[in-house]
């Protein structure tokens, strides 16, 4: 990147300030639900208008950075609003809009304790979660990372009953072990580079590795962001954390959690090694086996569960992978479909986990099992989600298909048919978990008619998000670049990281 790209900004600041800014507005409203929640919309919406207001310029391909603290030469703290960051920051301020009102209607609706702590506690993972896509170096993302790993469990052991207070601990153990490895791995590359900035093509490029410390480096970074990202065997946490609310769900799935970590991946892969590298050692190979069992071994995961957040949650598990599985082929079309499966899986997802939790609060029923002909009272909510199931099968006209046909196009760039097959029989086992949900839903006649047909959709708070998430992921499918130019972004992106590369 030229100097000429890089402009001093305060808004990757203001972005990351904002929903802290109101964690004690939010604390203080703590009798008052509607100025609470209030709060919480306000911020969302100044977030997203602040990282909105970046994207004129990143898809300039400039940066925003801003220094925050030097601890030493080579060491500071400081954000960097570069394209890829400003996409990342786009899904996730975006989503949290509609999670916001989603969770007034849920957290209402269950009459749910601590709604003020849940809300404040959300508040701070959306800071963090901002804080790690405009990080500027890997000392950066390590805070923002650890911030929102404290910041995630309070909503995790939020029911505080015996099954979400082990899910919690379960989900520090992995998570905190996670932060050791990136600080070992951050370590390292201090000691050899004598800089922790990320830089498009890779940090290490023209720099000369013993094959034994590129490996080395390489599986601390993964266990690092690979916790989090899921990649088998350090995925179960993420099934274990269902015991969370639902719209804890949606953002473990779709919002922060996850999406930080399969950004990580591309990070490490695109922005600290590089390509050059990854082919040199071979450590692609190790991405593409790892996302390749990852893929297969969660989707007949999935076709186990009846509990229907846990299947969703399986299903999570594998398309994650399908990010690293692109990250790496290397191929261009393969880190651009990459990109576009963090954005577009996220729409796809947190409609169904929308769903899941609008049957949990309005019908009182978690099981798949339970669901025959529950789509005749509630439509809406069932459509929005034959909708997702549609796109993460892969299948047109759904914004999925999108991101899958440039994981294909990529896997054939690179020479490589494997992870062609992996993604085709991915589809098939997607469609084996997802379309027999919604046939019970439209096509079985109801267990118990004349209780069922007493109740209606669920409340317009969780109703009207989860369609118009639905709504974007059919409108996504049709155009890419429509609202926020994803693909001409992630396009950008892969030219920089190929092209900082020499390749």
């Amino acid at each position: 990147m030229n100097a000429q790209d890089i402009y001093s900004s305060f808004v990757p600041l203001y972005a990351v300030l904002v929903s802290l800014l109101a964690v004690p507005f939010i604390l203080l409203s703590s009798k008052k639900p509607n100025l609470r929640e209030f709060w919480t919309v306000l911020a969302g919406v100044i977030k997203f208008g602040l990282v909105l207001s970046l994207l004129p310029n990143a898809l300039l391909e400039k940066t925003a950075e801003i220094s925050l603290l030097e601890l030493a030469p080579g060491i500071e703290l400081a954000l960097k609003a570069d394209p890829f960051g400003v996409f990342f920051a786009l899904i996730a301020s975006g989503l949290w809009i509609f999670t916001s009102f989603y969770s007034m209607g849920y957290m209402r609706g269950e009459n749910s304790h601590k709604q003020t702590r849940y809300f404040a506690s959300f508040a701070v993972c959306l800071s963090a979660t901002i804080g790690i896509a405009f990080s500027a170096n890997i000392l950066t993302f390590i805070v923002f990372y650890e911030i929102l790993t404290i910041a995630t469990y309070p909503l995790v052991i939020h029911n505080e009953n015996e099954e979400a207070i082990r899910a919690g601990r379960k989900y520090l153990v992995y998570t905190l072990t996670a932060g050791l490895f990136l600080i070992a791995a951050a370590t390292m590359t201090y000691q050899i580079l004598g800089t922790l900035d990320f830089r498009a093509g890779g940090m290490f490029t023209g720099v000369a590795l013993a094959p034994g410390t590129a490996r080395i480096l390489f599986l601390l970074f993964l266990g690092g962001v690979g916790v989090k990202a899921s990649i088998m065997p350090l995925h179960s946490w993420l099934p274990s954390a269902m015991a969370a609310p639902t719209p804890v769900s949606a953002l473990l799935h779709a919002v922060a959690v996850v999406k930080s970590g399969v950004f990580g991946v591309l990070r490490v892969v695109g922005f600290v090694f590089g390509p050059v590298l990854m082919k040199q050692f071979g450590l692609n190979n190790i991405l593409i086996t790892l996302a390749g069992f990852t893929i297969i071994v969660a989707s007949l995961l999935a076709l186990k569960q009846d509990n229907l957040k846990r299947r969703l949650a399986y299903s999570t598990v594998g398309h994650l992978s399908y990010i690293v599985l692109g990250a790496g082929m290397l191929s261009s079309a393969a880190l651009t479909g990459a990109m576009l499966h963090i954005a577009f899986h996220a729409t796809m997802k947190i409609t169904m986990f929308f769903v899941a939790g609008a049957i949990a609060v309005n019908l009182h029923k978690k099981e798949i099992s339970q669901l025959n002909g529950i789509g005749k009272v509630m439509p809406w909510t069932m459509g929005a989600f034959a909708v997702s199931a549609i796109g993460l099968s892969g299948l047109p006209p759904i914004n999925g298909f999108v991101s899958k046909w440039y994981l294909g196009m990529g896997s054939l760039q690179a020479e490589n048919l494997i992870p062609l097959g992996i993604l085709v029989l991915s589809g098939l086992l997607n469609a084996a978990y997802f379309f027999p949900i919604v046939h019970r839903a439209f096509f079985r006649e109801p267990d118990d008619p004349d209780k069922l047909l007493k109740h209606k959709e669920a409340s317009p708070f969780m109703v009207v998000p989860l369609v118009i998430t639905a709504i974007l992921s059919v409108l996504l499918g049709f155009y890419p670049d429509l609202f926020f130019k994803f693909y001409q972004i992630a396009a950008g992106v892969t030219a920089s990281i190929v092209g900082g590369a020499g390749l």
